[in-house]
């Protein structure tokens, strides 16, 4: 450092500073680390990893060499990183069911399906794969561009030649810093004939594309269950996911029984972690329809699930586990690549596979013409050899009398610096005939390869035909057969399996009991009103209501709003529960009105507190939200009052706060699923008090005290809808209550 420099303190705001360089270190992220090349479908790692291979001359046909050797050499030439980092890339690249293509064959063991971990570097051996041969095609013909490593000793290629569609045969992931990439896998077959449509017809559409290639192709099978306009969306914008289901089947077995039989598991699901899931499922009593789960996998996935009965539908029990386990997974898509010019962007596939396409056509005119320049080089040579073939006496007397003979070649020959130096560099063995007549062949062979070079390199059109027939040659090769065939089966969107709760939860009965402040809890069996109950201090019972755990409970709230709960979702125990506006949201100034298990087909009469009210069918109750929905609009000042059940009434007996009591036919309430209402009975002051709903011929019951009086001669107080009433019978309590 000059000495002028030394102690020289320069003051810059934290933020610039900060700035600076979190932006450098986010660019060094998103462009070194996370983000993939859209041309050859790497990260700089796995680029690394496969061009270090190359050096160390690991190709198919050649023997393994130790993963140690290779982690080393890419740590110390070109990855200046951990080497667990990069032995963890490695090994990824070669396992199967990691990724659909592998680029590394590995012998040893480099971990399984069921998440468990490769042998030690030491332990393991690798290769290439014919697939990565086919990526490094051309990269020793100038097909690509080199930069210096980190220490400047070494080259390392910016992209790999890529003749394979990499990125999306074998698909990436990454979380770079403020941006993220994920690309499922596909089938490269497919891929080659969308590459070829999209040359034939450069206006090709994504519907297009999509026709011959239809989705997604994981390592690990599974079944795509999308439906086709998703799947349009999510490739034309680059954005979307892919739901994936288990494979499975249905085996039959002795008396009846059967068993259901997982042969292939979604992508990159650890079969393990699924199992120790399942099992967590059915110790928690959330799988009531299964009994069992057993893992009788080898080379292939076998997961064999027994069902608690065989009259469970095989359906629907899967569904159940669709629902809840990772039988079930969504692949998120984020199309998220480096393009040509090194820029992150989000592409569509159409750009993705014309980036790779126009990344062919680069890489074919730099080998076509770093082999014209090659065969231009032999030719001149091979010029020279000829000139000087009927003069070899003259040759050999000029090399052995002159002090400087290449000059002197030149001179007399006329012959190129090359050509000279090339004549002086011959060995005496290639002075006979036979030699001759090789290097005539040889010149003709190369002048029509460079003339056929020459129409390549000015025909847009034949390059175009010859990256097609590449492609043809890429799709025969790794299209077919076992590596190349689909996997993945594309199906359509499943039709929605409705699941009875019932099905879902262990059938119990229980008592809910609610206090007058709110609190609610559920207990084991039947439990009367007048039990012995526990409650806070200050507060008591307010009502209870026998159910099943498998039943769902409505309640009323007086801001007219409605509320959906589980029976099976209330504690238990032997604590005072907890608040019941924790699983319904509404305000501390409003209070429950009703709470009874839902019923199909039941109807309800609401009321509010001026006398208005409706009928309601139950289904028009329920509600997904735990804010509920809003049944009865109420107005300010008013509240939602009563909630009668109807069951098979014919009149309605209302009953104000002013004893007036007026009997109407049933009929003359509307029903509706949502409003204000018609108004019941007309006050001059105050409102409603009760309402019961009952069959004329039986007449009108009300509790008195401890008995229970009928009133059957109820002409008096028969009318219409919205009139006053009269005074109700005798006896009828002075609450103005029809009682229980």
């Amino acid at each position: 450092m000059p000495d002028d420099l030394a102690g020289h303190i320069e003051e810059t705001p934290l933020s610039g500073a900060l700035s600076e360089r979190y932006l450098a270190y986010a660019l060094s992220t998103i462009m070194s680390r996370s983000l993939p090349d859209v041309r050859d479908g790497l990260k700089p790692v796995h680029r690394r990893l496969i061009y270090a291979m190359h050096q160390l001359r690991l190709d198919p046909t050649s023997g393994f060499k130790k993963c140690a050797r290779v982690v080393g050499d890419v740590m110390g030439k070109f990855h200046p990183h951990g080497d667990a980092s990069i032995y963890e890339a490695m090994v990824r690249l070669a396992q199967d069911f990691s990724v659909r293509y592998p680029l590394i064959e590995g012998q040893g063991n480099f971990g399984n399906i069921d998440g468990d971990n490769p042998a030690a570097m030491r332990y393991t051996e690798a290769r290439l794969t014919a697939i990565a041969q086919a990526l490094l095609e051309g990269i020793d013909q100038d097909a690509v561009d080199f930069r210096a490593t980190y220490d400047g000793e070494e080259q390392e290629p910016l992209v790999l030649p890529g003749n394979f569609p990499n990125l999306l045969a074998n698909g990436a992931a990454g979380i770079a810093v403020g941006m993220a990439t994920s690309i499922p896998p596909h089938n490269a077959g497919e891929l080659c004939a969308a590459a070829v449509l999209l040359i034939r017809k450069p206006e090709a559409t994504t519907a297009e594309l999509l026709q011959f290639m239809p989705g997604p192709d994981f390592p690990t099978g599974g079944e795509l269950v999308e439906d086709r306009a998703s799947l349009l969306q999510s490739y034309e914008t680059g954005r979307g996911g892919f739901r994936l289901r288990a494979r499975w089947s249905v085996e039959q077995g002795k008396h009846g029984t059967w068993s259901i039989v997982v042969t292939e598991i979604p992508y990159q699901v650890q079969k393990s972690r699924l199992i120790e899931q399942i099992a967590q499922l059915l110790e928690d009593k959330k799988l009531p329809l299964l009994a069992d789960i057993r893992d009788e996998s080898a080379e292939k996935v076998r997961l064999v699930l027994e069902p608690k009965a065989r009259t469970v539908e095989p359906a629907m029990l899967m569904e159940s586990l669709f629902r809840t386990s990772a039988l079930e997974t969504r692949f998120p898509l984020n199309m998220n690549v480096l393009d040509a010019s090194r820029t992150p962007r989000v592409m569509p596939l159409r750009e993705v596979l014309r980036a790779w396409l126009d990344h062919r056509q680069e890489v074919l005119v730099r080998r076509s013409g770093h082999r014209l320049a090659a065969i231009e080089r032999r030719l001149e040579i091979l010029d020279g050899y000829l000139a000087v073939f009927l003069n070899l006496d003259e040759v050999i007397r000029i090399i052995r009398e002159e002090d400087e003979p290449k000059p002197a070649l030149m001179k007399r020959f006329e012959l190129t610096d090359l050509q000279a130096e090339a004549i002086l560099n011959m060995r005496l063995r290639s002075l006979r005939r036979l030699e001759e007549i090789e290097l005539r062949k040889e010149h003709k062979s190369l002048t029509k390869e460079a003339k056929d070079l020459r129409t390549l390199l000015g025909s847009e059109k034949q390059r175009w035909e010859k990256i097609v027939s590449e492609l043809e040659k890429t799709r025969a090769s790794f299209g077919s057969g076992p590596l190349g065939d689909r996997r993945t089966a594309i199906g359509t969107a499943p039709a929605m399996v409705t699941i009875d709760e019932s099905a879902l939860v262990e059938r119990e009965a229980i008592t809910v009991i609610l206090s007058n402040k709110g609190w609610i809890r559920a207990v084991k069996g039947q439990v009367a009103n007048d039990a012995d109950l526990r409650f806070k201090e200050g507060d008591s019972l307010r009502l209870t209501l026998a159910c099943d755990t498998t039943d769902r409970l409505c309640l009323l709230a007086t801001n007219g709003r409605a509320y959906t709960l589980k029976a099976s979702e209330i504690p238990r125990g032997r604590g005072d529960g907890q608040p019941i506006r924790l699983m319904a949201e509404f305000g501390n100034e409003d209070e429950v009105v009703a709470l009874f298990a839902w019923a199909e087909g039941a109807r309800y009469l609401l009321a509010s507190t001026p006398g208005r009210g409706f009928i309601v069918g139950a289904d028009d109750l329920l509600s997904e939200r735990r804010a509920g929905k809003q049944v009865m609009a109420v107005k300010p000042g008013e509240e939602l009052t009563l909630a009668v059940l109807v069951g098979d009434g014919d009149h309605i007996a209302v009953v104000g706060e002013n004893r007036k009591m007026l009997v109407f036919p049933l009929a003359e309430v509307p029903e509706m699923a949502r409003g204000t209402g018609v108004q019941l009975q007309r006050y001059k002051d105050g409102g409603i008090a009760d309402a019961r709903i009952f069959r004329l011929a039986d007449g009108l019951s009300w509790k008195s005290g401890e008995r229970v009086r009928t009133e059957t001669n109820l002409k008096d107080w028969l009318g219409s809808r919205a009139q006053t009433g009269r005074q109700p019978p005798v006896g009828f309590p002075k609450n103005g209550r029809f009682g229980a």
